[in-house]
């Protein structure tokens, strides 16, 4: 008798995979399709050079993710610590491959010391405006000191023109000459003195004086220009110090008395460390400042963002372009082989320079002292009203830069600088 065939069953063990690597491969997943988003894929084990720098307000550029993004392609990436221009250029440079101050005067400070500087570039520029807000704005164009700019959308304006010689009467702290008030004040230089109430149809009331906040003069760059702006037009539209150039007793008598009428015109306003961009646009910015010192790119860069977001403009903040002008001359410089590295391809990369104009830039590679007309377009094609270029073309010169030192040193009381020391 035939046996049945047995069956047979094998016995598999089933092997439990740990939790840890149950959860890691999603985020690996997630990692590789990073790589292939910014182009890396094919080379994650290539090396990343790390740059050291110290950058004021022009920051902003290098924090932006598509800017990192770019770099990153060509393996850099930029590792930033920020101070004001004025405190990189009397701070110590040691372990650093670039700094970026925010004008010419800080860039001169830097080039002028003994440090090994290797190459260095101005990509771009940047009018130094003062934010405000419409309320504030038809304020002073009720006063008689600014005039809105045409828009050409049929939307309420975004930008005014400030006529600088009338403004800083109103500002506090002063008389018609320039000189201090010894007591209360004048009601005149109040925003409700001046029709603040009236604008808004009396509901609402400002009986503060008419302030302008600005950074920490012995640190920034915005600062410092604004003061070098105060000094041209407190100066009858001259440079101080110029009207005497071979008699520098007679030159530093002229610096002194400019630097004392305007001392007042900042610092009874309030000195920040920061920069006042985050602030002015901040939720909070209107109660924390009326006007505020920024950067033309600064805004500009907000309305995009704010457009693209909202599909508006933000028609409540807008920008006050003082008459004369002052231009801010961003500089790249080099420390390092690393440093010449970077500075070249911000030279020389297109993609890099285009990202710098979608940020607001008025890149220096095409139109007159950096006014793009690929700005005034691509504003244009996103929806944001350009501004107009005032008829007077008179810029504020900075004066020559121990003069300007000696201005700045006199209104911060600055103290001294410390080239070689710790932070």
């Amino acid at each position: 008798m035939s046996e049945e065939p047995r069956l047979t069953t094998r016995r598999t063990t089933h092997r439990r995979v740990p939790r840890l690597v149950v959860v890691a491969l999603p985020l690996a997943l997630a990692g590789l399709l990073s790589l292939l988003i910014s182009g890396n894929a094919l080379r994650p084990f290539e090396r990343i050079t790390v740059i050291e720098s110290r950058m004021a307000s022009k920051s902003d550029y290098f924090k932006d993710p598509e800017v990192k993004r770019l770099l990153l392609k060509h393996g850099i990436r930029v590792d930033i610590r920020r101070l004001g221009s004025r405190g990189i250029a009397t701070r110590s440079l040691k372990g650093l491959d670039v700094v970026f101050p925010s004008g010419q005067p800080a860039a001169k400070l830097i080039l002028d010391r003994p440090d090994d500087t290797g190459q260095s570039v101005r990509p771009f520029v940047s009018p130094l405006v003062l934010g405000s807000f419409r309320d504030y704005a038809e304020t002073l164009v009720k006063a008689g000191v600014a005039t809105p700019q045409r828009s050409t959308s049929g939307e309420p304006t975004l930008y005014y023109d400030l006529d600088m010689a009338k403004f800083m009467t109103l500002l506090d702290g002063v008389d018609d000459e320039g000189n201090p008030r010894d007591g209360e004040g004048s009601e005149a230089d109040t925003w409700n003195g001046i029709g603040f109430k009236t604008v808004t149809g009396g509901n609402r009331s400002n009986s503060g004086s008419v302030l302008v906040r600005t950074s920490n003069v012995c640190e920034s760059n915005s600062a410092g220009t604004y003061l070098s702006l105060l000094a041209f037009v407190a100066n009858n539209a001259k440079t101080p110090g110029s009207s005497h150039p071979n008699e520098p007793r007679r030159a530093k008598e002229e610096v002194d008395r400019i630097a004392a009428k305007i001392k007042p015109l900042v610092s009874l306003q309030g000195m920040w460390a920061d920069e006042q961009a985050d602030s002015y646009f901040s939720a909070l910015g209107e109660s924390i400042a009326s006007i505020a010192v920024i950067y033309e790119h600064q805004y500009l860069a907000h309305q995009i963002a704010h457009h693209e977001k909202h599909d508006e403009q933000d028609t409540n903040r807008v920008l006050l372009y003082p008459r004369p002008y002052a231009l801010t001359e961003p500089q790249l410089i080099s420390l390092s082989p690393r440093g010449d590295r970077l500075v070249e391809l911000i030279r020389e990369d297109e993609e890099l320079r285009r990202r710098a104009l979608e940020l607001g830039f008025r890149i220096r590679f095409s139109g007159e002292s950096g006014a793009s007309e690929e700005l005034d377009k691509y504003l244009q094609d996103h929806g944001i009203q350009q501004p107009v270029p005032n008829p007077d073309q008179t810029k504020a010169l900075e004066p020559d830069l121990d003069i300007l030192q000696d201005i700045i040193n006199y209104v911060g009381e600055c103290p001294p600088p410390n080239p070689d020391g710790s932070e």
